[in-house]
Formats: structure tokens, sequence, C-alpha cells
């Protein structure tokens, strides 16, 4: 089993997981800031956008699982403070991504959609990149497999699902891959796009297809009821993207005319 903590210097302590989280924003963050250059915005309002939607995100995550979790915090509401013994879910963050940009570009006057389409593939990078904290935590599994279908993988993660006696699902990996893929994607219709903002409703309905289906597979899952909250948000979410396509089809149809 790896390591979760990277560096020990005294009582302080450098996880693996902060670092992979730390390398997944910059990458994203750099991404975004090029592509800002490339298409007429002022970079620097990147920068600066960043610094609200990084603290954001993680509120965001946090409240989020905590909501869904209530009942492990009832006896000792502090401890919904404490995220560093786990419990950040991603559509909490994005939730909370968002509405600290929508606040920024409206504040600014910057376009939104064309904001929107630069940090999607960012967004979706960083995740693929983030997944990796989860396989170093040894969590967002799935449940348990035999060891001859996890022969299939390579050993380090082979070794890395062997939790308390048994193999489970690398869900982590199937979901950094199909994130990696969104990403190619997105990259790949950059130049094609027909009308602003399409990019981040494809990025919508991309990443949620790929998430509903990984979702199933998992031990984890936030539920409300008996159904997956990320299955819901995810089905959600590709509606919009849809709507929000069908509407940008629209209004080209309304301006060739």
């Amino acid at each position: 089993m790896i390591d979760p903590v990277a560096i020990s210097l005294g009582p302080l302590q450098i996880r693996w997981y902060g670092i992979i989280m730390a390398t997944a924003f910059l990458v994203g963050i750099f991404l975004a800031y090029r592509r800002a250059q490339q298409n007429n915005i002022d970079p620097n309002h990147i920068l600066n956008m960043i610094t609200l939607i990084i603290p954001a995100s993680i509120i965001g995550a946090r409240l989020y699982y905590v909501i869904f979790t209530w009942e492990n915090y009832r006896a000792n509401p502090w401890e919904a403070l404490a995220i560093w013994h786990g419990g950040l879910a991603i559509h909490g963050g994005i939730t909370g991504g968002l509405l600290a940009g929508l606040f920024y570009v409206y504040r600014y006057g910057i376009p939104v959609w064309k904001t929107a389409d630069i940090i999607a593939p960012s967004l979706i990078l960083g995740q693929a990149i983030g997944r990796w904290g989860n396989f170093i935590n040894q969590e967002a599994h799935g449940g348990p497999v035999t060891e001859q279908f996890i022969n299939l993988f390579p050993a380090f993660i082979k070794n890395q699902m062997f939790i308390e006696g048994r193999y489970y699902h690398p869900t982590f990996l199937y979901e950094s891959i199909w994130d990696f893929a969104v990403f190619l994607t997105l990259v790949w219709r950059w130049p094609r796009k027909k009308a602003e903002g399409e990019i981040a409703f494809l990025y919508l309905i991309l990443y949620s297809t790929g998430r509903f289906f990984i979702e199933a597979l998992r031990t984890d899952s936030l539920m409300l009821g008996p159904f997956r909250v990320a299955q819901l948000v995810s089905i959600a979410l590709i509606l919009v993207g849809i709507a929000g396509i069908f509407r940008l089809r629209q209004n080209q149809q309304r301006q060739r005319k």
C-alpha cells in the first residue's frame, strides 16, 4: 500500500492527496490562462477569478458532502469543518466554483459563455488528475472483484486496490480515464464549435454521462432515499447540457434568418 504521507517534517505532514489536488489546480489554471490569451480575454481575470473559485469550490464540496451525510456529524457538528478527515463531493465543488465564477464575470462584465468555454477543459482535466488522490487514499472505489479481474490492471493499481483482504473495482481509474477522454474531446471540438457556450454544455453532457454509469459501481455513494445523488445530479446536468446546446442552435437559426 502507498503511504498517503509524502513528506513528514516533525508534526507537519504533507499528503499525496494535497499534492495531487494542488497539481490539478495548477495545470487547470495554466491551461485556462493560455486559452484566455488566445481568445482576447485578459488572462489576469483568470488568475483573479481563481482566487475566488478555489476556496468556493472547497467550501461547496465540503458543504455538499456534509448535507447528505449529516447523521455522521449530528453528535459533533464541529467535525464538519475537519476536511482533512476526508469528505469532499465534486458536484458540490463545481457548484461552489460556478457561483463564484458567475459573481466575478458579472461583476467585471466578462463574456459569460466565452469564459465558461475557456474554463470547461481545465475543469475536466483537473478532475482527471484529482481522481488519483482518491487512489492514494484508497477511496471512491467500487465493489469487490476477483483477483483474476484485478490482474488486468498494472501491479501498483492491483496492490492499492487490495483493501482489508479484498480487491475492489478501481472506479477512480475509470473516471480519470473518462475525464481525460472528455478533455481531449473538448479540445478537439474547440475550433469546430459553432457558438460560445457549446464547449461548456458539452462538458456537462459528457462528464455526467460517464459519472452516471461509474457511480453505479461505487460503494460510497451519497444517497437520497433509494437513489444515488450523483446519478440524479448527472441526469439533471445532461438535460441542462442538451437544452443548452438546443438553445444555441435555435439562436443560430434566428441569426441566419
